[in-house]
């Protein structure tokens, strides 16, 4: 469609003479006709109607000169941007529109149709709509071919723990998930004691690695590792390793501090439990319900370990149990905040499997007192027949070693809350070595801790699993915590994912 569009004002009726094919028209700054003025004068003659632009079909990213690649779906507006950058001349003309005619998805072909105006001989401006056609050439990606070539990777965070299970690790991957701290990794290996995050450039691990630091108490190490060397342009091509250790302290452990250290944090005794890890240690003491937080610089300045680990914990029946009164706690000058979410109590325990066999039963102080009551189970730690190598425990004294520490309370059977769990979690796409037993029973004893914690599960993303079939339960359980539906996300399934794998994360049906 072309059409001369007068700079001047009507001349009203009267009529002048083409001074090419002498037709009468209106007159113009041209005083030529549009036929005579078409053929005259090419406002895209300067204009390539062909272009070329490169796919990778590895990662399915179109190349934006001079080495970026960009996500872009067909006749989507980030890709429109891509083919008006590759057409040359369109800054000697004014563009007024641009879109794309359909071309069959297959036909490697991308058609633009572009409308353009241009001021011409005196002062006409002529506008003109033309199409311009770019194939599309395939073409690998440097890190598609790095990966082909098995030498994908730049850099590389190495996390690791200490500890005999895997629960830190599954809050560490849904904190990932939520903040999307994983987008830029080309891909996660699993290890007995940790993971591996591998990415193509140096300043995308060190972002996952300030990411750790923010959440999860850690320090980390970096090494590099010389690949390759040109003397002639003397550049260097390095591979980056970030070793990051995470404080092998974890929820439910039962700690034995320092002495500096409960100096440090009010005073409180150094049998303590630690009652969830996030930024910092969260640590309670069960005897006077003092709390503190143990930021990560601390912990480091004086590392320790923990006494036990949940599966050592033994189930013990609670056969009386009593508030302790405010006038019989112990207080001191100095002393640090006290926790208002439990209450102090004395407990008269026996082991589960001595159960009936006698009456001696194990007096101790317990933070649990709004959860328990007679009958009820729960989970501790034998202090007094524990084989236990640590050099802080050993220097305490008798009188400050409790015989029993209980750490939380036990809710039915698991199997029966297993199947009135109507939600789940997303994760990740993890290359397992091995996936044993155990590590299900730690994803289980996970899911089991978001349930019975509201503070622990504020930072994870909680899905309605509409799949799951309803399963009548026994009213025993009844006193279980369950994780309310307000709390809970619909399940967003998005079809158009640029990345063509969910980014790196999946949905897991968690019975």
């Amino acid at each position: 469609m072309e059409q001369a569009i007068e700079a001047a004002g009507s001349a009203g009726e009267c009529r002048i003479l083409c001074c090419q094919c002498g037709l009468p028209i209106e007159p113009n700054p041209s005083n030529m006709c549009v036929n005579c003025l078409r053929n005259l004068v090419d406002i895209t003659e300067e204009i390539p109607k062909q272009g070329t632009i490169y796919f990778c079909r590895g990662c399915e990213r179109y190349l934006q000169p001079p080495a970026h690649w960009i996500y872009a779906t067909l006749e989507s507006r980030e890709l429109l941007g891509l083919c008006l950058k590759k057409i040359r001349g369109l800054s000697s003309v004014r563009l007024v529109d641009a879109g794309f005619v359909w071309t069959e998805p297959h036909s490697r072909r991308i058609k633009v149709k572009l409308t353009v105006q241009k001021e011409v001989i005196g002062g006409t401006v002529l506008q003109q709509v033309f199409v311009v056609e770019f194939m599309i050439n395939h073409q690998m990606c440097d890190n598609c071919h790095r990966r082909e070539a098995k030498d994908f990777w730049r850099a590389l965070v190495q996390v690791r723990q200490k500890v005999q299970h895997k629960k830190t690790f599954f809050y560490l991957e849904q904190l990932i998930l939520k903040h999307q701290a994983h987008k830029d990794c080309l891909n996660i290996k699993a290890h007995h004691d940790g993971l591996d995050f591998y990415f193509s450039k140096k300043d995308e691990a060190r972002k996952l690695v300030d990411f750790f630091q923010t959440m999860v108490p850690c320090k980390y190490i970096m090494s590099q590792q010389l690949i390759s060397h040109d003397i002639h342009s003397n550049t260097f091509n390095y591979k980056h390793t970030f070793s990051v250790e995470i404080a092998p302290v974890c929820k439910d452990d039962v700690i034995c501090l320092p002495p500096a250290v409960a100096r440090s944090l009010g005073s409180m005794n150094q049998i303590c439990i630690c009652l969830r890890v996030t930024s910092a240690i969260h640590l309670l003491d069960p005897a006077t319900l003092q709390v503190s937080e143990l930021s990560s610089q601390q912990f480091w300045r004086q590392p320790f370990g923990a006494l036990c680990t949940p599966k050592q914990l033994t189930e013990y029946v609670v056969m009386d149990i009593n508030f302790v009164k405010d006038v019989d706690r112990t207080v001191f000058a100095g002393q640090g905040k006290l926790s208002f979410r439990h209450v102090l109590a004395d407990a008269w325990v026996i082991r589960a499997c001595e159960l009936g066999t006698h009456e001696n039963y194990i007096h101790t102080k317990t933070h649990l007192g709004h959860l328990l009551k007679p009958g009820d189970s729960a989970m501790g730690f034998d202090l007094a027949n524990a084989n236990i190598n640590d050099t802080h425990f050993e220097k305490l004294k008798s009188e400050k070693i409790p015989e029993v520490v209980l750490v939380k309370k036990v809710y039915g059977d698991r199997m029966s809350r297993c199947q009135r769990r109507r939600w789940k979690l997303q994760r990740l796409q993890v290359d397992m070595e091995t996936d044993t037993s155990s590590v299900a029973r730690d994803y289980t004893d996970f899911l089991e801790d978001l349930e019975e914690d509201a503070a622990y599960r504020q930072n994870v993303n909680i899905y309605k699993d509409n799949d799951k079939i309803a399963v009548d339960t026994d009213d025993e359980d009844g006193d279980a915590p369950r994780i309310t539906l307000q709390e809970m996300l619909d399940d967003l399934q998005l079809e158009d994912d640029p990345m063509g794998d969910g980014g790196n994360c999946e949905d897991t049906d968690q019975a």
